[in-house]
């Protein structure tokens, strides 16, 4: 059985950090990445990586801030935020799929984790 498990999330000030894993079980993935959504929005890209973790992408309003990475002997992925602001409050989700090509695209990945939540205080 196929599982994605993260965890990490929580409630921070405005200017903190926080760091998300997403632990996978029963296969391997050649691309891991991370979406959010925010209540009333529609759920959006984050950040990706590709097996290697030679490529990776990032949505402007996060690049600088959230630094994507990834341990495959653990078959893990992570992201780093930092600087954080109200506006990344938003449930995250970690999502993955077979493919080396990197993409953006929500519609591309068909494993998804339950999601965890980010609370960031002003």
């Amino acid at each position: 059985q196929v599982q994605l498990v993260e965890s990490g999330g929580g409630v921070v000030q405005a200017g903190g950090s926080l760091r998300l894993s997403c632990a996978a079980s029963g296969r391997t993935f050649g691309t891991m990445g991370w979406f959010r959504q925010a209540p009333g929005k529609e759920r959006e890209f984050v950040a990706a990586i590709s097996w290697s973790g030679g490529s990776t992408y990032y949505a402007d309003s996060v690049k600088g801030r959230f630094t994507i990475s990834r341990d495959n002997a653990k078959n893990t992925v992570y992201l780093q935020m930092n600087s954080l602001k109200p506006g990344d409050t938003a449930v995250y989700y970690c999502a993955a799929k077979p493919s080396v090509i990197v993409t953006m695209n929500r519609y591309d990945y068909g494993y998804w984790g339950q999601g965890t939540q980010v609370t960031i205080s002003s």
